[in-house]
């Protein structure tokens, strides 16, 4: 279901059938400088006969949003199996290097889009190995279809949200995101058929004093660049997914809340103290492009940065 194809306004009536039943992309997070972590939306047709899935070497996650469908899939020369897909039941399919041929029919008028996540097969092993102290060669997830699990679906559509709002979240925002659902397809989706759980002597007491200070000192002094979690953890020794749990367990907020927090104030003094474009200020605070810094400045301030400086000159001249 994740062929890419736009249909196109042009064409006999029989063309234009055959393209509306393939997916039709219409979000994605390639130009978004995701690591780790990638992310398309796509409509689905309300019918397919037959499509086959490309072969892909990462895991995908596909969450459905919309109305009920009778989905089926099966093997080369298998025997179709088939279930019903409603809101929020997902799909996992591990890399297996091998395709499947699936069809579908939606069973009511609700139209059906899904959110497709493309883990990347280094951060399972990555993660297999650092967060649950297994040899990643002994464990590898199992396909799952027409399930529904509460944290995959919140992380989804958070993910599914932002790419709908349009504003670059970050790297950090990504890795953590990936992070996490890294974390929980190992702990309940293995081969192993039980929960996977952290050995028990990992750290729980937090970040050191002077191990915040050289990560506050790192992001005042990297503010403009587009930071990664990875950079954040490396000023501390631990792993990606260690730092990011330790620093939201010792500070009480998440990196990306963190950085994104000393970006907003670093704009509010910029907008106060020196006579410098918005496009400049945007740049200055790490922020994609003037846009971007408007939409997110206005949601955390509750006005935009024009608006903002206006009212720190009127404040200043009484």
């Amino acid at each position: 279901m994740a062929k890419e194809l736009a249909v196109s306004k042009e064409g006999s009536s029989s063309s234009l059938k055959e393209k509306s039943a393939i997916p039709r992309l219409y979000l994605s997070s390639l130009e978004a400088g995701w690591e780790g972590l990638k992310a398309k939306a796509f409509h689905e047709p309300a019918e397919v006969e037959s499509l086959m899935t490309p072969v892909r070497g990462d895991i995908s996650l596909i969450l459905f949003k919309g109305g009920t469908m009778r989905f089926g899939k099966r093997h080369l020369h298998g025997s179709w199996k088939e279930l019903y897909l409603r809101e929020r039941d997902m799909i996992l399919r591990p890399d297996m290097g091998i395709s499947y041929e699936v069809r579908w029919k939606c069973l009511s008028s609700t139209p059906t889009q899904t959110l497709h996540l493309h883990l990347s097969k280094e951060l399972i092993t990555r993660t297999a190995e650092d967060v649950t102290g297994y040899d990643s060669s002994r464990i590898c997830l199992v396909e799952r279809a027409g399930f529904q699990d509460t944290l995959l679906s919140q992380i989804g559509m958070v993910l599914w949200q932002e790419l709908e709002g349009g504003t670059p979240i970050g790297k950090i925002y990504a890795q953590s995101a990936a992070c996490l659902l890294a974390v929980h397809l190992l702990r309940h989706y293995t081969s192993l058929g039980k929960a996977i759980k952290e050995p028990s002597q990992l750290s729980q007491r937090g970040l050191t004093r002077q191990q915040i200070k050289r990560v506050i000192d790192f992001v005042e002094a990297h503010i403009c660049q587009d930071l990664s979690l990875e950079d954040l953890a490396l000023q501390t020794g631990f792993s990606p997914y260690h730092f990011a749990r330790l620093f939201r367990q010792t500070t009480g907020e998440s990196p990306h809340q963190f950085v994104l927090r000393q970006r907003i104030e670093r704009a509010q003094r910029l907008l106060t103290e020196k006579d410098m474009s918005l496009v400049q200020a945007a740049l200055e605070c790490g922020f994609a492009n003037q846009s971007h810094f408007t939409q997110v400045f206005k949601r955390h301030v509750g006005i935009t940065p024009r608006a903002y400086r206006q009212d720190r000159i009127l404040c200043a001249g009484f």
